[in-house]
């Protein structure tokens, strides 16, 4: 596979996730959108890493690393978002600016 086909997909992965991220109201749905405009941006780093130095590991251990930040991000997020509703039943973006009142 060439540096484009990867370049062209973790494109289509971040544009999807911007999509998602920009268009949707739960807060859920919003954190799932990120996350793929991340894992795009992962994957253009890796494969660019691969086709650049591909006799390193330097790359490889850069996107583990990433990703588990990208894990420990997510269990964080979705721990706010469940005290939130637990709390105050709030699931929605627009909700939460209730919040500052």
């Amino acid at each position: 596979m060439s540096l484009e086909l990867f370049l062209v997909f973790a494109s289509a992965l971040f544009c999807v996730g911007l999509f998602g991220a920009l268009t949707q109201q739960s807060i859920v749905m919003l954190m799932m959108g990120l996350e793929l405009m991340l894992g795009g941006v992962i994957l253009a780093a890796g494969a660019a890493w691969h086709y650049i130095a591909p006799a390193t590991a330097d790359g490889q251990v850069l996107i583990v690393v990433a990703i588990t930040a990208m894990a420990v991000e997510m269990a964080i997020g979705f721990a706010v978002v469940t005290a939130l509703f637990r709390s105050r039943e709030i699931d929605m973006t627009d909700m939460v600016a209730e919040l500052r009142e």
